[in-house]
């Protein structure tokens, strides 16, 4: 039996409770200064839910029997925004939080367009714990290599920049953007590299001594 058509009001309710799902999302990502942040999480629940509701009314109005045949699309277009978030870079992907992020806002769009205000509340509550609560334990505990800035401070630059350089060839670990510089009388050796937590340490225990000041500094927008 074909679905009743929804009034401007019920419409209206699903669209506001659709964009405060995703701006609700959007809060983190933006706090995280990722792409995807607060206007384009509620613009993708928010669409959402306006063609999943339009694919219903139309169907109505026109006497289709498929109500679903412009929702079913969405899982399609939203694919290609969410690889618009996607970047290749350092022989990986970067992004891939964001874009499967994008990806479930069009789900939770979807159920508040067919009006299932519960499963769409439940799992931006999912996602948020997802985003917030697993990203601080994954950040803390250092489960994922991160991009650095390693900066050691010496009167001895040459020594330590060969140092640096054998030791990084041994671990195979590749690096980005070494630099030697002077700051008054002393020297700095300065150089980006995606590491582990545990090659993190091995390198600050190597090059960490006394009259080397070392200085470890994350890179923005290496995350996902």
């Amino acid at each position: 039996m074909p679905a009743m058509l929804l009034s401007f009001q019920q419409m209206l309710v699903r669209l506001v409770f659709a964009a405060g799902l995703g701006a609700a999302i959007g809060v983190e990502r933006e706090f995280r200064r990722r792409p995807a942040g607060i206007r384009t999480s509620m613009f993708v629940c928010m669409a959402t839910a306006l063609f999943t509701m339009l694919s219903g009314q139309i169907a109505h109005l026109w006497g289709d029997s498929s109500t679903t045949r412009i929702a079913s699309n969405i899982v399609q277009g939203i694919g290609f925004l969410g690889a618009g978030a996607i970047m290749k870079e350092s022989g990986g992907l970067l992004g891939m939080t964001t874009a499967a992020t994008i990806f479930v806002e069009a789900a939770i769009g979807m159920a508040v367009g067919g009006g299932l205000y519960g499963v769409a509340g439940s799992a931006t509550v999912i996602v948020l714990f997802g985003l917030v609560v697993l990203g601080w334990c994954s950040q803390r505990l250092n489960f994922k290599a991160r991009m650095l800035l390693f900066r050691f401070t010496t009167s001895h630059a040459e020594n330590v920049a060969g140092e640096v350089q054998r030791l990084l060839s041994n671990m195979k670990i590749q690096v980005q953007q070494f630099r030697v510089s002077m700051a008054g009388a002393n020297s700095i050796v300065e150089f980006e590299a995606v590491v582990s937590h545990r090659q993190e340490v091995e390198i600050v225990a190597q090059l960490g001594r006394q009259g080397v000041i070392t200085e470890l500094i994350p890179v923005e927008g290496h995350h996902g």
